[in-house]
């Protein structure tokens, strides 16, 4: 829609936490022809609700969208095509709909469909699991005396598990893979998702390393009442208490 006005809030993030490891990809896995990564049916209703509308409460959709993980996942992928590993690369969903525009965002959430049965089940419990995380990772970062932005650690907190979508969407047979982190930092790379996230994933491929993201993601866990039997941080009984 033409003459759609986008009202927004400014934040900052430290820029003071660098990747832990550069991204060294082929061109052909840089390509990112995966298939889209599906949202859940009311965060694309809330978004053509905004659209409908001349001035757009970019705060409230950004909202909508960060409660989704395959609604988060899409938007970051198109940022990622745009601008690549790029250090001035939008990192925010907000700052994602403002550069690529509200329309751009609903085109790329709406590519992926939710599967019926057994897998939709799969689907929506490995996103209800990655929005509760999401949740208790913000409060312990606001908590925990770390460099650590709330705001991040709730991103970190909702793709901390992005190593189990191409097995729930079946893209690859059910072993192809068993390091989960390896899988989540390839996918990072290869979607060139924010360098705090794929700082994260080196942290977790290398454990003992710099562990203030692992420490933070377990407390997390421990603090969650949905439990998710697949989530590579299920034995996070084994990394020191972050209270």
């Amino acid at each position: 829609m033409t003459g759609t006005v986008l009202t927004t809030r400014v934040f900052e993030f430290p820029n003071t936490r660098r990747p832990l490891a550069q991204t060294h990809i082929s061109a052909l896995e840089s390509e990112d022809q995966l298939p889209a990564v599906p949202a859940m049916p009311e965060t694309l209703l809330a978004m053509e609700l905004q659209l409908q509308h001349r001035s757009v409460d970019l705060h409230e959709i950004s909202q909508a969208v960060l409660a989704d993980m395959g609604a988060t996942i899409q938007i970051l992928r198109l940022a990622g095509r745009e601008y690549g590993h790029t250090e001035d690369r939008p990192t925010r969903i907000e700052e994602c709909i403002c550069d690529l525009g509200l329309t751009a965002c609903l085109d790329a959430v709406a590519r992926g469909s939710l599967a019926r049965g057994a897998r939709q089940r799969s689907i929506q419990e490995l996103w209800a699991h990655s929005r509760e995380i999401a949740v208790h990772a913000r409060q312990v970062a606001e908590q925990m005396p770390c460099s650590i932005h709330p705001e991040q650690a709730y991103l970190a907190g909702l793709l901390h598990s992005i190593g189990l979508v191409p097995v729930i969407l079946e893209w690859t047979p059910g072993n192809a893979s068993n390091h989960r982190a390896f899988s989540s930092l390839r996918l990072a790379e290869r979607w060139a998702l924010p360098s705090f996230i794929r700082d994260y994933f080196c942290e977790m491929c290398m454990p003992g390393y710099a562990p203030e993201w692992s420490n933070l993601m377990a407390e997390a866990h421990r603090r969650a009442h949905y439990s998710l039997s697949a989530c590579p941080l299920d034995a996070c009984s084994s990394y020191p208490s972050a209270s």
